[in-house]
């Protein structure tokens, strides 16, 4: 008789600070294994590559909608604001998907790239001007963090009094520790008194946009949607530049290529979405009924997450320059199927353009602590760094 595994913490800090050994334990197991996202809270996570394709691309098999799942788990659980159910395109299936999915991707064509490359390259240069003189800062918090936070909640008219605590909000919440209700909550108030405000008198931005958008969402639907829009269009894009500034500044392949142009930052953001995709495992899916799937079987309403970490490193082209740019749109990091990431373009916009200025403006940065002491963010879901730590010869506004 086959002795079935326990499951694999995916959401301490020994597994933040060392994934790739976890996945590489699980895929033992098959194609997908048994893990523990949050103390008690147990989930299958897709380890490989075409397990993970198979899945994301079945829609009469799986689906986006976690009521089933989530009446399973303790209503104060951290991982609800993140998976728990809400009428947004990441948790519907079929035409309510496609609706919902209109406004977003409506919205984001809205954005010329030019236009938003010169902003996003402004809001750089001011940020950098703010540590240039000091000769160090934490390109996370000051940095990395900042430049989507700012793009995203001008475009949207958050009020410059509430930017830092959205900010605060969103990545308290995606860490799924006990304080992530309170965030989603305090996300959640800060786009209500928004919406309503624009119900009344609309202006020339986004929550303005979703609110008058032709298909008529109503104000928990408009609510939902840009709450959804705000976090994944943060998170993942914030966690994206940090991990590819720790890359330039570490790999030895790109010593001293920080200050090399664009293709050497797309190269190395290319290489962060194959090896440490800033969303790491996501992509949550329930069966519609008992399944087997790649050789397990599945009961109905069981999350299953897709672990783009996992499935990319079995997939991954190789490292030493040979072919780097080959199939370089293969990879899982923006998931694929009908539910993949809307807002691709933007988002590698923001991030080349955030490495580019950096290393225009600072051309001798290098790590204040060594790479091996720097700390991952716990959490299943991100792969991000709580801060990174930078010196450079100061340099006069």
């Amino acid at each position: 008789m086959t002795v079935e595994p326990r499951p694999t913490p995916i959401h301490g800090p020994a597994f933040a600070a060392d994934p790739q050994p976890v996945y590489e334990r699980l895929r033992r197991h098959g194609a997908v294994a048994p893990v523990e996202v949050a103390p008690g809270v147990e989930a299958l996570l897709v380890t490989d590559y075409q397990a993970a394709l198979d899945l994301l691309r079945d829609t009469d098999t799986f689906s986006k909608d976690s009521r089933a799942w989530q009446r399973t788990v303790a209503p104060d659980s951290p991982l609800l604001p993140v998976l728990g159910y809400r009428p947004t395109a990441l948790f519907s299936d079929g035409e309510t998907h496609a609706r919902y999915r209109a406004v977003i991707t409506d919205a984001l064509a809205l954005f010329e790239p030019h236009r938003l490359q010169r902003q996003v390259a402004g809001t750089a240069h001011r940020l950098i001007d703010r540590f240039a003189a000091v000769g160090h800062a934490d390109l996370i918090a000051e940095y990395a963090r900042q430049l989507p936070a700012f793009a995203l909640t001008t475009w949207f008219g958050v009020p410059e009094e509430q930017r830092v605590e959205v900010v605060a909000a969103i990545t308290g919440l995606i860490e799924s520790t006990a304080k992530a209700g309170a965030s989603y909550g305090k996300l959640l108030e800060v786009v209500t008194a928004m919406v309503a405000e624009r119900r009344e008198r609309p202006r020339h931005d986004l929550a303005s946009w979703y609110v008058t958008h032709p298909v008529g969402l109503d104000d928990d639907e408009v609510i939902r949607q840009i709450t959804l829009t705000l976090i994944a269009g943060h998170e993942p894009t914030t966690n994206l530049i940090g991990n590819a500034l720790l890359r330039l500044l570490t790999d030895a392949r790109y010593a001293g290529s920080l200050f090399g142009g664009a293709m050497t930052a797309h190269q190395a953001i290319d290489e962060v979405l194959w090896h440490e995709p800033p969303m790491a495992n996501l992509s949550a899916h329930y069966p519609r009924y008992d399944i087997t799937f790649h050789g397990r079987e599945i009961k109905a309403g069981t999350l299953v997450l897709v672990s783009y970490a996992a499935a990319n490193s079995q997939a991954a082209p190789p490292t030493d320059g040979s072919g780097l740019r080959s199939g370089e749109s293969a990879h899982l990091a923006w998931a694929a199927g009908p539910h993949a990431c809307p807002a691709r373009d933007p988002a590698l916009l923001i991030a080349i353009t955030a490495i580019e200025q950096l290393g225009s403006r600072l051309s001798d940065l290098e790590l204040s602590t060594p790479a091996e002491d720097l700390i991952w963010r716990p959490g299943p879901f991100h792969r991000a760094l709580t801060h990174l730590p930078v010196r450079f010869a100061p340099v006069a506004g």
